[in-house]
């Protein structure tokens, strides 16, 4: 559904600054759960950094990736669409792929970049590795990252790492014997394989200096750490022996590169002139026990359209413009991060091209939210549920049509009233069957409309 852009004026005046224009940072983590805060209930993780952007700040206790899995799950929050509206629904990508994120589409670095924004990509981008569709492609002025998941190989993804886990966390060496996983720098890969275990930290080191010089002008900084997707490495002042503690210890790893880059924008006097949002790209990698995250107390991880696959951590900072200390329920999802930016810098968005998300500044005082539903889509693409209020629907058809006896695959339908069961574990649909076909009939004719209005992904050429 698109909902027009509201623009949130009284809120942007509220503290005026750089002519409307504060500066934004989105920092983006890999499969990091709903639980795996401080501010969100984990038990044993210590985020300190985090927690003091939470209190000075807006916790979002409903908020979504638009996809349980990395590739769909970033187009939607830059170009603040639906992965199918933009071709890049259908998994993720691989070194071997031949197609990626269309230049042609307006990503938020586009939108503000346009506006005059200085504008840097700094981690892990997987929305395509070839030359047109590198972040240098797609409105941003550098990139210094990973191009993939940190578990790909350069160029053909073969010759991976069979050892364990807990082998390759004991091991921290195998960070660069174990995988040929590249760092690019704008177009070019700078080092073959990259160091895994520093790479967290020079993220931040490069994120700084882009801060630094560019305290005099309005800048977008999109920090996609590329952990804490397995492998996982540190470096090793921080690394604790215990693969136990792994995850735990990337994690805290995280929190304290997130302080030394909050601490520069407090250092420069920008605190006042700068939107910071912390969110995940999709819930916990669960199968890797140790060496993945905690959904508590949702149901299920990565990889599937239940709460703990989809339904992320998320912190909003921006002092004089959100209230501190606060928190809101509000329902939200990472495509509505394009819309919302653009209110809160007071760059409306053109109306050549439809977008999905909607503009969450009222959100910043309200547990009001714009949007009213949500269509879910399977890690494969396929259409899979949707959410109106606090309701949710989910038809979920078996990938495998017939089950090893060859008798066909019934679907699995679900009903749950998400104020009542955030767990998902009582299912509704029989005892309500006419709220079943209302929400199949409307989920099916949103489809429909993206579907119909889906725009081309980029395809390279055979020749090329």
């Amino acid at each position: 559904m698109v909902v027009p852009v509201t623009l949130g004026v009284s809120i942007a005046d509220a503290a005026p600054t750089r002519d409307g224009k504060p500066n934004v940072i989105v920092i983006f983590t890999d499969d990091q759960g709903y639980n795996d805060l401080g501010c969100f209930g984990s038990p044993n993780i210590k985020t300190p950094n985090v927690d003091r952007l939470a209190a000075e700040g807006r916790r979002y206790t409903s908020f979504y990736s638009a996809c349980s899995v990395c590739s769909p799950s970033r187009a939607a929050l830059l170009t603040g669409c639906y992965p199918k509206r933009v071709g890049l629904h259908q998994h993720v990508l691989f070194p071997q792929s031949k197609t990626g994120l269309h230049p042609d589409e307006v990503t938020i670095a586009d939108h503000l970049k346009s506006a005059g924004y200085a504008t840097a990509c700094v981690g892990k981008w997987h929305l395509g590795h070839h030359k047109e569709t590198l972040p240098t492609s797609n409105g941003f002025d550098s990139y210094y990252g990973i191009p993939y998941s940190n578990d790909m190989n350069h160029p053909d993804n073969k010759r991976k790492t069979k050892m364990r886990s807990d082998e390759l966390w004991k091991d921290q060496s195998t960070a660069v014997t174990g995988w040929n996983t590249p760092l690019v720098q704008n177009e070019e890969i700078i080092e073959l394989p990259v160091d895994q275990r520093t790479i967290t930290r020079r993220y931040t080191d490069r994120a700084i200096e882009f801060i630094t010089e560019n305290k005099d002008q309005p800048f977008f900084l999109y920090l996609p750490h590329s952990m804490p997707h397995i492998p996982l490495y540190v470096p090793e002042d921080v690394y604790d022996a215990d693969p136990q503690n792994a995850y735990k210890c990337v994690i805290e790893h995280i929190d304290a590169e997130v302080g030394r880059l909050v601490d520069t924008v407090r250092e420069l006097g920008l605190a006042e002139d700068t939107v910071i949002i912390y969110t995940s790209d999709n819930g916990p990698w669960l199968q890797f026990k140790n060496h993945g995250g905690s959904a508590f107390p949702l149901r299920a991880g990565k990889g599937t359209t239940f709460e703990g696959g989809q339904r992320v951590p998320c912190v909003m900072w921006a002092p004089g413009r959100i209230p501190a200390g606060t928190s809101t329920n509000a329902f939200a999802t990472n495509m509505d991060l394009l819309p919302t930016i653009a209110a809160v810098t007071g760059t409306p968005l053109t109306s050549d091209r439809q977008v999905d998300g909607v503009d969450l500044t009222p959100t910043f005082t309200s547990d009001d939210s714009p949007r009213k539903e949500f269509v879910y889509y399977s890690a494969h693409g396929a259409l899979e549920g949707i959410r109106m209020g606090d309701w949710k629907y989910m038809r979920k058809v078996p990938r495998a049509l017939k089950n090893k006896k060859g008798t066909p695959q019934k679907p699995q339908i679900f009903l749950f009233n998400l104020a009542d069961d955030l767990e998902e574990q009582t299912n509704l649909a029989s005892d309500d069957p006419e709220r079943v076909k209302q929400m199949q009939a409307r989920m099916e004719e949103l489809d429909r409309e993206i579907t119909q209005n889906a725009r081309p992904v980029w395809r390279k050429k055979a020749d090329s």
